[in-house]
């Protein structure tokens, strides 16, 4: 891919300069940001648009549910949550019900603050030690 602008050159080098945890951050705000916009595309009855996002969501979570380290006894309760919320957008794909997407928006944020505030804690996802962590999620 080749940035065609400004503002995708620097996209691209946050995207390879982020550390996991920063990564993890983007990814949390990616999945807000197509939820919100299925949530507008369903209330305006666009349905083509609510299914690209709703599906851009999905994506986002089941990468979420693919990475989870089962070595951690709090990843099996990660993936009860991502169960959850792909269950709600399954369900969101057949009927655009907003009310669905909204359901897994305020996880969503909820997910994605409690994550700003790990990286708080972890000074951006780093050990005491200065090695790099992967916490579950």
């Amino acid at each position: 891919m080749t940035p065609t602008n400004g503002y995708d050159a620097y996209a691209k080098n946050r995207i390879l300069t982020a550390s996991p945890a920063e990564l993890t951050l983007m990814l949390y705000e990616g999945a807000i940001k197509f939820c919100n916009i299925a949530i507008v595309a369903c209330e305006n009855h666009d349905i083509e648009k609510a299914h690209i996002n709703i599906r851009k969501t999905d994506r986002i979570i089941e990468e979420f549910e693919l990475t989870l380290d089962e070595k951690y006894p709090v990843a099996k309760d990660f993936h009860a949550v991502y169960t959850y919320l792909r269950s709600c957008l399954r369900h969101a794909m057949i009927t655009k019900d907003p009310a669905q997407l909204e359901e897994v928006l305020k996880h969503l944020r909820t997910m994605r603050d409690t994550w700003k505030d790990v990286m708080k804690l972890t000074a951006n996802g780093k050990k005491l030690d200065g090695t790099s962590t992967n916490i579950a999620g």
